[in-house]
């Protein structure tokens, strides 16, 4: 009798050991992310910013940062579910994503920082730039001790145009900008003043007027729904001509399509979150991707 308890108990000694292995195997390939959020105090933007952060409870100093404008949809992106998802599948490497949430100035803080639109929009463009540079990423090395190099910037509709103007005027600190149904349109003259595509929209003229960045890689999406609009009457949306026209522009440069730039248009994709974040996935692979 003493023989078969001593087998009985060695037995289940050997399935609770089988056990414990079998769970530690499931818990290191479920990434576990940590989503908080945070407030920092800008004096460039003269006030508190509010932050979504998504990154790994086992966080390394390693980690690239994905700087994404409109923080505040993090939510209707479902964004911590894709990443947490792509993590689980290791189809993407972990990162650090810091979502920056805008407020009722985001018309204004949002745009490019060196020139307003026709309308004085984007008056701040200069001042979120800086809080980005000057106070977030400083914010974020000395309270996370995550690196400075390698990182992406990117945004949705006026967070795209943002995210293009940002990442394009810093390569030393992005490598890879991500543009959701960006407002390229973005132009210093309205129609009524004889506004043109080729002299008129300003983003085109930054990077027509910019020299080629080693290294840097693009990403842009655009919905076949996103307007209605048509200003040149050639049967194309505004939306999907001004992104076109804008990867033109960087082919110019000595970029590629399909290698250096990735194009992604939606069928019936609309210019909103649903679309986005159908997508987001997709561009998550791209930018962090094994």
């Amino acid at each position: 009798m003493r023989f078969f308890l001593l087998i009985f108990f060695l037995y289940g000694i050997i399935l609770n050991l089988k056990a414990q292995q079998t769970f530690k195997i499931v818990t290191e390939n479920t990434p576990q992310l940590t989503q908080i959020e945070e407030n920092i105090t800008s004096a460039y933007l003269q006030r508190n910013v509010r932050l979504t952060l998504i990154y790994p409870k086992n966080i390394s100093s390693q980690l690239p940062i994905l700087f994404f404008n409109d923080g505040q949809d993090f939510g209707a992106l479902q964004m911590e579910m894709s990443i947490s998802t792509l993590l689980s599948c290791q189809q993407i490497i972990p990162f650090f994503c810091v979502g920056i949430h805008a407020n009722d100035q985001r018309i204004q803080e949002y745009g490019t920082a060196s020139q307003v639109d026709y309308k004085q929009r984007g008056s701040k463009a200069k001042q979120h730039t800086d809080f980005i540079l000057l106070e977030l990423l400083p914010f974020l090395n000395k309270k996370y001790s995550i690196k400075t190099e390698g990182n992406v910037m990117a945004g949705l509709s006026l967070g795209g145009l943002s995210a293009m103007d940002i990442g394009w005027n810093h390569p030393e600190v992005f490598e890879k900008i991500g543009v959701f149904s960006g407002a390229l349109w973005w132009r210093q003259k309205s129609e009524e003043d004889g506004y043109t595509d080729e002299h008129d929209r300003i983003i085109h003229n930054i990077v027509r007027n910019g020299d080629y960045k080693k290294n840097m890689t693009f990403w842009f999406e655009a919905g076949t729904n996103d307007e209605n609009s048509d200003r040149n009457n050639n049967g194309i949306i505004d939306a999907i001509d001004d992104t076109l026209d804008l990867m033109k522009e960087l082919e110019h440069k000595g970029y590629h399509i399909g290698s250096d730039i990735i194009y992604e248009e939606v069928q019936g994709g609309e210019h909103n979150h649903h679309t986005w974040a159908k997508v987001l996935p997709n561009f998550l692979k791209w930018a962090f991707g094994k």
